[in-house]
């Protein structure tokens, strides 16, 4: 039976998260004080006793559910034996650190380059996202292209579930096209905004160019990146997907069913929350999910 290890991605936060391994473990505490040193700020103090509005800041987000993932995989110890990895978005960078393809320090780095590069774009704009549910990804992908303004299926999280992203006048069309053609919700999203869309593409040029500067592993398994959610062992492959992330959708779907049919059966969810483990589940009903 092949076990899949999957980190989920901007979202899943919560405040206190961590707390629980910086208590009980000195080798995450370590971990932690590194990752403040990096970051040039106490990121401990804000995801242990911060409020929701803080872990909001994109630049606070992403790394605190990066460490959280990283240091809870590093934790498992000998107990941590993927056949496979994946991760949602931001969780890519998780399974990547997680998976030995990166070093803590280097990962790290590039979540935050990351959050700074997409909160500038996100500011640049009028940009946001919605969920629609109960439509065919064939169905949502028609609206979305014949619309005149920048908006794009962005998260194909599971059957009926898909995230678009574009233009705020792009969405709130596309919402109205999508109910009209039979959606049973289309819900803007709180989010800062356009992620995986074209609009993306100045995020994507920054982090290209840290990312080309870094230095990558063969991972100890497979990794099913979000871009074309095959798996993936070669480093400079890995790199190029990297690159490609910020401007493509996520196919979670996709990658999940991928997974299953080279032979996951259990499902563990590596970080704060539990939504890989519901959106699993929907793809493939009779598969194992839980949490690390």
């Amino acid at each position: 039976m092949k076990k899949a290890y999957v980190f989920p991605g901007q979202g899943a936060q919560f405040v206190g998260m961590g707390k629980e391994l910086y208590d009980n473990s000195e080798q995450a505490r370590e971990l932690f004080e590194k990752a403040n040193e990096i970051l040039g700020f106490r990121i401990t103090d804000l995801m242990f006793e911060g409020t929701d509005e803080d872990l909001r800041q994109t630049r606070v987000t992403q790394p605190a559910i990066f460490l959280h993932s990283v240091i809870l995989a590093n934790s498992l110890g000998e107990d941590f034996h993927p056949d496979m990895v994946a991760g949602h978005s931001l969780g890519e960078f998780s399974a990547l650190v997680a998976s030995r393809a990166l070093s803590f320090e280097d990962g790290l780095v590039l979540v935050s380059k990351r959050a700074l590069a997409m909160q500038k774009a996100c500011e640049a704009g009028h940009s946001t996202m919605a969920a629609i549910i109960g439509l065919d990804d064939g169905v949502v992908e028609g609206v979305c292209a014949g619309i005149h303004e920048v908006v794009v299926p962005a998260n194909y999280n599971s059957p009926g579930q898909v995230v678009i992203s574009g233009s705020e006048k792009g969405i709130d069309i596309a919402c109205e096209k999508l109910k009209e053609a039979g959606a049973k919700r289309a819900m803007p999203l709180k989010v800062g905004g356009a992620f995986h869309s074209p609009l993306m593409e100045p995020a994507r040029l920054e982090l290209e160019e840290a990312i080309n500067q870094t230095s990558f592993n063969t991972p100890i398994c497979p990794i099913y990146q979000n871009v074309d959610a095959l798996p993936v062992t070669d480093p400079t492959r890995i790199r190029e997907n990297l690159v490609s992330q910020l401007t493509s959708p996520v196919r979670w779907a996709q990658a999940v069913r991928n997974m299953i049919a080279d032979g996951a059966a259990e499902f563990v969810e590596v970080g704060p929350g539990k939504v890989l483990q519901g959106l699993v589940k929907k793809v493939a009903p009779g598969a194992e999910a839980r949490s690390a």
